[in-house]
């Protein structure tokens, strides 16, 4: 990444990481569960060439502190804030992907100043549904389960099988890679505790359990894009539908045949529908 500094801030007194980028008005960008600023270095490029472009580890995740604490969606928003704070930024385009994007919305309620646009990607936070996955780490007991399948032993013969396949001509998506990254970073006790401590407190066995509808009033003039796959299995499509139906004036780019992360699989289309919205 051309002239993209990664720094470390002292926030509320644990060791936060994010990436730095560029000049001009400022994108900030927020990963998913289980991810990281890592998620976005593709598209800094792109982008640092007409905005200052910031890339945060969220607590409990990357680099960054994985206190006991809180880590709802309100405690990430503030974290947030406190960064730009520190950095003398006064208003930010949010993009939000996945648990991103409901934190993103917790932003624009609880900080609608400081908000010039959202974008919410594959968003989380817009329905109940959700992979069945994500709703088996709430089932009492999974934090003595997910010590086990995220052993090195497991690990291991996963991606020999993996190496396998390759050879045969197989090529793994971005969702497959992504959710196998963030998988094994659970093999780390810390972040296994901070990742159930967080899915706990958005989703429970039945799925989803905080809604937009809830705590982000609709009617804020907040000029809103969302993005989504058409074959996200994470959180399905329609929830693209939920959101721009309920908040006025939003603007709806699906991209047909992508996955959880729209901005993996096709990251040229992502960088220009993203421009012209800011430019627009």
């Amino acid at each position: 990444m051309t002239g993209t500094r990664v720094r470390t801030a002292m926030l509320n007194g644990h060791e936060f990481s994010y990436s730095d980028s560029g000049d001009g008005p400022a994108l900030l960008f927020i990963h998913g569960l289980t991810s990281s600023q890592r998620n976005w270095a593709h598209l800094v490029d792109a982008l640092n060439k007409d905005h200052r472009v910031l890339a945060p580890d969220l607590f409990g995740h990357g680099a960054s502190a994985k206190p006991m604490g809180d880590y709802s969606l309100g405690a990430h928003a503030a974290t947030l804030r406190d960064l730009l704070d520190r950095l003398d930024i006064d208003r930010v385009t949010l993009v939000g992907h996945s648990f991103g994007g409901g934190i993103a919305m917790q932003f624009c309620y609880l900080f609608p100043e400081r908000v010039e646009r959202l974008v919410l990607v594959s968003s989380g936070g817009l329905g109940r549904d959700v992979s069945p996955l994500l709703r088996a780490a709430t089932l009492p007991g999974a934090e003595w389960v997910l010590p086990l399948i995220a052993s090195s032993w497991v690990r291991g013969r996963v991606e020999a099988a993996g190496r396998i396949l390759a050879r045969t001509g197989w090529r793994a998506s971005p969702d497959v890679t992504e959710t196998w990254r963030g998988f094994t970073s659970l093999a780390d006790g810390d972040t296994r505790r901070a990742f159930l401590a967080t899915t706990r407190g958005v989703i429970d066995p039945g799925g989803q359990t905080v809604t937009a509808h809830d705590y982000l009033p609709m009617t804020i003039e907040i000029p809103t894009l969302i993005v989504w796959g058409t074959r996200d299995r994470m959180i399905p499509a329609w929830h693209a539908t939920n959101a721009h139906q309920a908040i006025a004036g939003s603007r709806v780019a699906l991209f047909e045949g992508a996955g959880h992360f729209p901005h993996l699989d096709e990251p040229a289309r992502f960088v220009q529908v993203l421009s012209d919205f800011i430019a627009g």
